[in-house]
Parts: structure tokens; sequence; C-alpha cells
């Protein structure tokens, strides 16, 4: 691997003179802001709502980077994983003429905005086992290759990739290589953030929408070297972040014992959903998972989708998906939510057979 940042980053990005929000342009402490033309009076919520937020969100990122060990210049915060998954294709992808690679079955947001952004995209697909098809990756990787999308724990199938063919790939590719660990709390495999000093190729994508629990706050997670994050940074809106969700997922950074409750007990509801799931007669196989959803290959998978629908439960149905033909992806729900989704199962079993 012999990785140069300025061989992959496009050159307008560059030579991009970023904008200057008003907060930017002062350090340290102030008692009176008359620079980014606010409402002075406040808001009818709060006083502090009327202010802009902290456009590099230092303080949240200092709670993250003690929790994650690594180092707030290390860090971006995206309005969502979606945003920073845009902004790395923005940064390092020249439209038209560069591409991605993605590994599917895996998350649908790296192909749709490599097309809005307009540039092409790999589709490599993971071999039947959920594993990386590296004698593929090395055979369809190219000079115009900038970025690798890897999704470990893997979405929609619940796998983790194995670390060592991860590895391969970062020691042999030339550009960024993304590795999405957005269900990594509900594995026992190791984060690749404690790697990233070996590796400055490495690219890690986080979330607070799963273990966390804060889906509504949209808040993402890049963590790279500094120098990856520096260039993410010039090209993000001044204050992606709001404030609200500053505060908020401060707040619940401060209550890292509640999470990890949370993780554990949903990890052992998982087991006892795998359980039942295997003892359905409808039911032809349940895919190993390291995540927080449970992806079973079953008999009729679209009418049992709709059956469920019928019954106000919402699953993801998979079938249309390469190497998921006939599966339904089932997220992890609480003990009430499990035991109801396997009563309406066993019902559906009974009426088929």
């Amino acid at each position: 691997m012999n990785f140069d940042i300025n061989n992959i980053v496009r050159e307008n990005i560059k030579n991009l003179k970023p904008y200057s929000s008003a907060r930017d342009e002062f350090k340290g402490e102030a008692r009176i802001f008359l620079d980014a033309n606010e409402n002075s009076l406040g808001s009818p919520l709060t006083k502090w709502y009327n202010r802009y937020p902290d456009p590099l969100q230092w303080s949240l990122k200092e709670k993250i980077a003690k929790i994650k060990a690594t180092k707030p210049e290390n860090i971006l915060l995206g309005n969502g994983s979606d945003e920073c998954i845009d902004l790395l294709i923005r940064a390092f992808c020249e439209p038209a003429q560069d591409n991605i690679v993605i590994v599917p079955p895996t998350y649908g947001m790296y192909e749709v905005y490599a097309h809005i952004n307009n540039v092409p995209v790999k589709s490599i697909p993971l071999l039947p086992n959920f594993q990386l098809n590296l004698d593929a990756l090395a055979e369809e990787v190219d000079a115009r290759t900038k970025i690798i999308f890897l999704c470990s724990p893997n979405n929609p199938t619940g796998n983790s990739l194995h670390r060592e063919d991860i590895e391969l790939v970062l020691n042999n590719f030339d550009g960024l290589v993304v590795v999405d660990e957005a269900y990594i709390n509900f594995s026992r495999q190791r984060s690749f953030i404690a790697d990233l000093a070996d590796y400055p190729n490495l690219v890690i994508l986080q979330t607070f929408s799963k273990a966390w629990g804060l889906a509504a706050l949209r808040l993402g997670m890049t963590i790279a070297s500094a120098e990856i994050i520096s260039i993410l940074n010039k090209i993000k809106p001044p204050y992606n972040i709001n404030q609200a969700t500053q505060e908020l997922a401060s707040k619940a950074l401060d209550n890292l014992k509640g999470v990890n409750a949370m993780i554990t007990e949903l990890v052992k509801e998982r087991e006892v959903l795998a359980s039942g799931l295997k003892q359905l007669p409808i039911v032809q196989e349940v895919y190993p998972t390291d995540a927080n959803f449970i992806l079973a290959k079953v008999a009729d998978a679209n009418g049992v989708y709709d059956f469920l629908v019928a019954q106000g439960i919402i699953v993801r149905n998979r079938s249309n998906v390469i190497l998921c033909e006939g599966c339904l992806r089932i997220t992890v729900g609480t003990e009430r939510e499990n035991k109801e989704l396997m009563q309406q199962l066993q019902q559906f079993a009974a009426a088929t057979v």
C-alpha cells in the first residue's frame, strides 16, 4: 500500500477555500455575540437556541473521543452517517471519472450517494458465506477507484467480515477503505478505531442511531486521520449539527452505563428470538448475526411479510436483494414485541400446514 492523500483528493477540493463562519473567526470565550446576525432577543423556545451552534462541535467531540479512545481532531460529526458518506464521495471522487466499490448485499446509501454525485459504482458481490470475494476485488479495482465501502457487521446479513480480509484490503489499496461499524456495539469484534495509526487510508463510520438509541437525532461519526478529517471539514455545511442535537447527544454520553445495559438486553433478546425462529417450520435458515437484527430465510417471504403487515408488524423484506432471496430482516424488539412477532409467525405457519 502506497497511500498518499494528495493522489486521491479532488483537485478543486485541494484548492478550495472553505466558508468561514462567524464562529470560526475567534478563539476563546465571549460574553456578547454581535457577529452572526442572529436574533439577539432569543427565541420562542429558549434563549440559547437563537445562537448558531459550535460549527465543529468540539465539546461533544471531546466526550466522544474519550469513549472511543481517539482524539477530537480525528472525528467529524455528520447529520447521520449518510452525510458522512456523501462528504467522502464528494471530497475524493471526481464525478464521471473516479469510481467507488461496494460489496452487496450491503447498505444501500453508498450507491445512492455515488449516483447523486455522478460517480460510477463497481459492484463486487460477497461470497455465498457473506464474506469478501478478495480475488474479484483485486481484479476489479482500478486506478480510478478511490473508495471501497465495507460494512461490518454487515447490513442486511448481520455478520462481521473477516478482520484479516479487511486488513488485506487496507494493506493493498491506495485509496480510502471505509469500514462502516454502525452495528459494532452489538458485536464481540474489535473496532478498527484502534488501528487508525497503522492505516492512513482507513476511515471508520459509526452512529448514534443504533446502540445509543438516538436515531431521531440524526448523528453520525466519521473517524479517520486528522488529515482526512480536515478535508471533510472544508466541505461540510458550516453548522451541520444543530444545538439541540449537540446537547442531547452530550447528555446521552454521560450515561454510558445505561447504554451498555441496553446493549446487553438486546443481545440477550437477539439470542432468544433467533432460537425461536429456528423452531418454526416456515423458517429455512437463521443466519449468524453480530447486529441488532436477524436475517432469516423463510418459505414464501412475500406472503409472510404481507401477513405481518396486516397484523401491524413491520419487518424488512430483503427478497429482492442479491444473496438474500427469500429473506426477511427482523430487528430485535423488546421482549413483548418479539413474543408477539413469534405468536403471529406461529399462526401463519399453522395456517399453511
